[in-house]
């Protein structure tokens, strides 16, 4: 056990700090402040020493240097067992300090503004915390290092139960977190200066426009929001993490309004509801199952969105995830409510909002989770990433859109003005079905889907047996070129009337060929959407 004899003190957060201070005065700690910490103490009748007269020297430029001194450092990393180091410490009178209470300038939050300049983010990079708080880890056997509020609560305890003593095991702890937490402070900074300002972007497109937009060093930090019940299976040990602040809106920041706590198969979906959604600025609504939609629609209302939606796979909707676009008013939530009436079993909803009759109409269902968002905004093309074993794959998110002038024509029936619209909606939505995919359309509405099939006729055979007879006259979107005529011969057979997919094969005049045998009108985009 090492009694706490004195301590130095310079937090921004000064939550409950009058309470630990208040311990260590009454326990005859003596305490070293600076700054702004030092005033707040002493309004609270709390005595400290200045640490400009601890060490004789003033704070100086603009408080940039405060606690950079030999007097403080070596009172940090003096080893008390070691008889040189006393040696030395006694000889430029340099005295222990057994306790560093230090949090540091909210970078984050700055950085958060988008409005913030660079000189503004530089001017909150701490220089001084972060020493003391490595210098008092370094030498935990010796000093305690406290770098949170919450912290506080557990050390007074400590204190009062071993007459001013903490133990090694107590003070190995607080090092761990006070490294966890510098490594968590540096890293926001390299992540800002590198990928995520766009003040360093316009550096960069200043001075070299061939500039690799991704960085060498990849820096990534995200906090454990909670543990969940399991991962992908209940045999699989699973967490929850998140960035430090909301990129905006979006699944893992959604507010949770009803319901039991996620899982982590709810989560992926609840990510792949609203991306789906947020694509579209007509009313829409998806309907998720495994990560893929079975039911997709946009109408003139989010109510006929949900029902257009549904109708496209009732079957696989049982045990959904439904995303939706707008608020969500007492008039869907009712057509909800009629579909689990009838057999329809829907997981979670989310959505921009609720009104609160709609909200406590489909709360009813008391383990049905519901989230909101807040309003949605256009979808940017945010760094993806993923893993793979030893790595991570980052990529720019798949945000492409066409429009009718995009559209090669390719075939020798030109598609109807009715045909381009429904091309221009089932495009959009096969991007966020997993490949390779078929999607099936009328109109702004999905009739068919086959997702993630390792054959492109396989899927296309899916998809035109989702939808039964309402293949006939569908529009079909691919995902991907069709390597071989086989493809569009399935589909020709089943009464599609016209076809979107990027081209690109070898064997695309074939393939034109036989769409033109079969009386379909077939466009190209040039573009592929692969999900995998």
């Amino acid at each position: 056990m090492k009694k706490v004899a004195r301590a130095l003190i310079s937090t921004y957060d000064k939550t409950d700090l009058l309470e630990i201070a208040t311990t260590l005065t009454q326990r005859g700690v003596e305490i070293l402040s600076t700054g702004g910490t030092a005033q707040h103490l002493r309004d609270a009748r709390i005595n400290i020493v200045d640490v400009s007269d601890y060490t004789g020297f003033p704070e100086m430029l603009d408080g940039r240097v405060k606690t950079l001194h030999p007097k403080i450092h070596g009172g940090l990393l003096a080893e008390r067992d070691n008889p040189e180091h006393n040696a030395q410490t006694e000889a430029h009178g340099i005295t222990s300090i057994d306790m560093v209470i230090c949090n540091l300038y909210p970078f984050e939050a700055t950085v958060a503004n988008p409005d913030v300049t660079l000189s503004e983010a530089i001017e909150n990079i701490d220089i001084g915390g972060p020493t003391m708080i490595r210098a008092a880890s370094k030498n935990y056997r010796h000093v305690a290092v406290l770098t949170n509020p919450s912290q506080y609560p557990q050390i007074i305890a400590d204190l009062d139960a071993n007459d001013g003593c903490l133990s090694e095991e107590r003070r190995f702890e607080l090092a761990k977190a006070a490294f966890a937490h510098t490594a968590h402070y540096d890293t926001a900074i390299a992540a800002y200066l590198t990928d995520d300002s766009p003040l360093i972007r316009e550096v960069n497109k200043a001075e070299d426009s061939e500039t690799d937009a991704f960085a060498d060093n990849l820096t990534l930090h995200f906090k454990k929001e909670r543990t969940l019940r399991y991962g992908e299976n209940p045999h699989q040990r699973a967490a929850f993490y998140r960035t430090e602040t909301t990129p905006g809106p979006s699944a893992a920041w959604a507010n949770q309004r009803s319901g039991q706590p996620l899982s982590f198969n709810n989560l992926l979906d609840l990510e792949a509801a609203l991306e789906i959604v947020k694509d579209f600025k007509t009313p829409a609504c998806a309907i998720i199952k495994h990560n893929n939609p079975c039911g997709l629609a946009t109408a003139g209302n989010l109510q006929d969105a949900f029902t257009n939606a549904l109708e496209c796979d009732r079957t696989s909707a049982f045990g959904s995830i439904v995303g939706l676009n707008r608020k969500v008013t007492i008039q869907t939530a009712n057509t909800i409510r009629e579909a689990a009436n009838a057999g329809v079993k829907i997981e979670a909803i989310i959505a921009p909002s609720y009104t609160e009759k709609a909200l406590r109409a489909l709360s009813r269902v008391t383990n049905r989770q519901i989230f909101e968002t807040g309003q949605l905004l256009p979808p940017e093309p945010i760094l993806q990433i993923r893993n793979v074993t030893g790595g991570m794959l980052v990529q720019e998110q798949d945000v492409h859109n066409i429009k009718r002038d995009d559209l090669q024509f390719v075939t020798k029936r030109s598609p109807t003005d009715d045909e381009i619209k429904s091309f221009l909606f089932a495009w959009k939505a096969c991007k966020h079905v997993k490949s390779n995919c078929i999607l099936l359309a009328h109109g702004t509405q999905s009739v068919g889907i086959g997702a993630g099939q390792m054959s492109r006729v396989d899927a296309a055979i899916i998809a035109i047996r989702k939808a039964g007879e309402k293949a006939k006259g569908a529009v079909l979107a691919s995902d991907a070129y069709f390597p071989f005529p086989d493809g569009v011969e399935i589909a020709g057979e089943a009464g599609i009337s016209a076809i979107i997919q990027p081209g690109g094969s070898v064997n695309d005049e074939p393939v034109i060929e036989t769409a033109d045998a079969y009386g379909i009108a077939m466009v190209l985009t040039g573009v592929r959407h692969f999900r995998h």
